[in-house]
């Protein structure tokens, strides 16, 4: 099946032509019928009205293909045109343009008329038929026409992660009935999928497609789903493979259509599948800015939407370059990222995202919708790295390990901690994966290449500690029976955590700060490393959702702290703030 959606102004006669292909109300959750080859095709009538743009669009944007109407009495009005654009935003390059009422005009003309506007637009070429719903006439050409659109349209991969828009919903006790259109991948009866934004698990009971019972169903397709203690469902909701989308509140986007993304408002509606979501636009690039979005999406790079303006009623179209995007603090920043992304094609492969990050598990590119690079170097089966990124730390590391050699010719070799930490990686196993000769790893340190017929090493002496080394061991005794509550300003400096020694401290592990965290005077939090994994454990383990004030009475802390720990747990994404 192939799914289509209609476009046009209202009162162009959209409704009546889905009521005469396939004798079913556009109303219905599916209206669909059967074409001269056999193939089928179900319809997702829109609205035409100037109010209804955003259902048009949550309507159309799962769908690969339009029927664009255009009366021949009236002619090219201003919805045809908004939708038109649309469809262009939405990345919709294929489609049929039916003329209709020609019983009440002549239909060539306005066909000669509407392929003047339709020039250089994403149905320029779309093959055209005059056609009358009231007398039949021209009936059988369009479903032929529509035969033709669906045999070009790609067959998507049926074994594609789902992503099910949800367009229409009921719930009545503890079922929901949903419709929407998949785009791709398959649908089975007793699947379990994610329900975005919230990301609670529900479980597929029954299926229907085409007005049928089904055990399973693929892309493309509009499907009813009956799902089971899955809460209250609306449309704009996502049903998705759980494990497969990353599910993120922030996109760095190109501008595809419409206008610059400097001259863009600040404040803006996101229409991505079905959802309609309030954003933040921060320009990067001419094409290029970063959104900030009220609700998480579960997105992959690649990914097409509008940006609309309601006020001034302009849209452009954007695509995902970036579901895990850089932040950016330091001056500079925004013009260094607009400069690298201007180089990114619209949908970012493994090769560009490995890139940047260097290092990555097969399943986070994976969940960006990525597949490993062929010359990606694979290590420990669960990471691969850039070759070049890859190269480039082999060279630090062993500048490291010569210069370590130089300075203490009689120090063993440096702890995999610190060489993890100096190359920034993100795992220690990487570090082992990292040496090869004239390297090596003896008992959890690395070494350079062993000097020839050098003089057996005199016995090393024992580095002195750090400077900071007592002061946290203060800091341990302090927390020892409240590892939540930090010492004020006042007890950091009694116990000498300040200035150098504190940073030299928090470079090493030794401590967790967390910077203007409004504790006591409010000033930075230092609590013990690994004070904030703690928390984490205590307050799962308490009714979600919790308030600040519950979770420090979990934590027995104050407010302050509480809101603090909260806020860095939710910056390290492990944790999910919702507004009440």
């Amino acid at each position: 099946m192939q799914v289509v959606t209609t476009a046009g102004h209202g009162g162009h006669g959209k409704s009546a032509l889905v009521r005469a292909l396939t004798g079913k109300e556009p109303g219905e959750p599916a209206a669909w019928t059967e074409l001269p080859s056999g193939r089928r095709v179900a319809f997702v009538d829109v609205p035409g009205d100037e109010r209804s743009v955003p259902a048009m669009l949550a309507a159309a944007a799962p769908a690969p293909a339009a029927l664009l109407a255009v009366a021949a009495d009236e002619g090219w009005m201003p919805q045809t045109r908004e939708h038109l654009d649309a469809l262009g935003a939405l990345g919709v390059r294929s489609g049929v343009l039916a003329v209709t009422k020609a019983d009440a005009a002549d239909g060539r003309l306005a066909l000669r008329l509407i392929r003047e506007r339709l020039a250089g637009t994403a149905l320029q070429g779309a093959e055209a038929v005059a056609v009358s719903a009231a007398t039949g006439a021209g009936m059988a050409e369009l479903a032929a026409a529509l035969d033709r659109l669906a045999g070009r349209l790609p067959v998507p991969d049926p074994a594609a992660p789902v992503r099910l828009w949800v367009d229409r919903a009921f719930t009545a006790g503890r079922q929901s009935v949903v419709t929407g259109t998949l785009a791709a991948g398959t649908v089975a009866v007793g699947d379990e999928l994610l329900l975005m934004p919230g990301g609670g698990g529900v479980r597929v009971r029954t299926i229907g497609c085409a007005g049928e019972p089904r055990d399973s169903v693929g892309g493309v397709s509009r499907v009813v789903l009956t799902l089971r203690d899955a809460g209250r469902v609306d449309a704009g909701m996502a049903l998705v493979t759980p494990g497969a989308w990353t599910h993120t509140t922030s996109v760095d986007v190109r501008t595809r259509f419409g206008e610059a993304s400097g001259r863009l408002a600040r404040a803006l509606t996101l229409h991505l599948g079905a959802a309609a979501v309030p954003v933040r636009l921060r320009p990067l690039g001419p094409d290029t800015a970063r959104l900030t979005l009220n609700t998480r999406l579960a997105l992959h790079l690649g990914d097409t939407g509008v940006l609309r303006d309601p006020e001034r009623r302009s849209i452009a179209g954007v695509s995902v370059l970036d579901v895990r995007p850089p932040t950016l603090v330091r001056r500079g920043a925004g013009a260094a990222r607009a400069r690298e992304l201007a180089s990114w094609p619209d949908r970012p492969d493994g090769t560009i995202v490995l890139r940047r990050h260097g290092v990555l598990r097969r399943t986070e590119l994976s969940l960006m919708g990525c597949a490993p690079p062929p010359d990606a170097v694979a290590l420990n089966g669960e990471w691969v790295a850039d070759p070049a990124h890859w190269r480039s730390l082999f060279e630090r590391l062993a500048e490291e390990t010569a210069r370590h050699a130089a300075q203490s010719p009689h120090a063993p070799g440096i702890p995999l901690e610190t060489v993890r930490l100096r190359l920034g990686l993100p795992a220690r196993q990487l570090v082992a994966a990292l040496v090869r000769p004239p390297l090596r790893v003896d008992a959890g340190r690395v070494y350079g290449p062993a000097a020839e017929d050098a003089a057996p090493p005199e016995p090393p002496a024992e580095p002195p500690p750090p400077p900071w080394t007592a002061a946290v061991e203060r800091l341990r005794a302090d927390l020892a029976a409240a590892p939540f509550e930090p010492p004020a300003a006042e007890r950091l400096e009694a116990l000498g955590l300040t200035g150098d020694v504190l940073d030299g401290a928090e470079r090493a592990g030794a401590v967790l700060r967390i910077r203007d965290g409004g504790g006591d005077g409010g000033g930075d939090i230092v609590l013990l490393p690994g004070a904030d994994r703690e928390a984490l454990r205590v307050l799962s383990g308490l009714p979600q959702p919790f308030t600040p004030a519950d979770a420090g009475r979990a934590l027995s802390t104050n407010r302050d702290v509480a809101i603090a720990l909260l806020r860095h747990l939710d910056g390290l994404g492990l944790t999910e703030r919702r507004r009440s």
